[in-house]
């Protein structure tokens, strides 16, 4: 079993950045593939970017124009996402998933484990 925490999220500025952070428990974490998904009020939940188990590979969702960047840290059980030049259109719950697809992927219905959520809130 593996247990999600994402932590970092809160109220930002348009053009601010955030980092968000999701510990993981558990000793998969290193086999596993990772990914960030953000829900916004009447929106469906949608992929933002995700890692694979070594790191090695990357997957964004292409509309956010390499504003994000999606890190890991397998010594600290720890996935990061960076997020710069913050717009409104990025308000939403932000959720950390791990699956058991080591090469990552950003189709949600393979993500075994989710984790709470985090808000991020950007302001106009």
């Amino acid at each position: 079993q593996v247990q999600l925490v994402e932590s970092g999220g809160g109220l930002v500025q348009a053009g601010g950045s955030l980092r968000l952070s999701c510990a993981a428990s558990g000793r998969l974490f290193s086999g596993m593939g990772m990914g960030w998904f953000r829900q916004a009020p009447g929106k469906e939940r949608e992929c933002v970017a995700a890692i694979s188990g070594s790191g090695g590979n990357y997957w964004y969702a292409d509309s956010l124009k390499g504003r994000f960047t999606i890190s890991r840290d397998n010594a600290r059980n720890t996935v990061y996402l960076q997020m710069s030049s913050l717009e409104p259109e990025d308000t939403a719950v932000y959720y950390c998933a791990g699956t058991r697809v080591g090469s990552g992927t950003g189709r949600a219905g393979l993500y075994d484990y989710w984790g709470q959520g985090t808000q991020v809130t950007v302001s106009s």
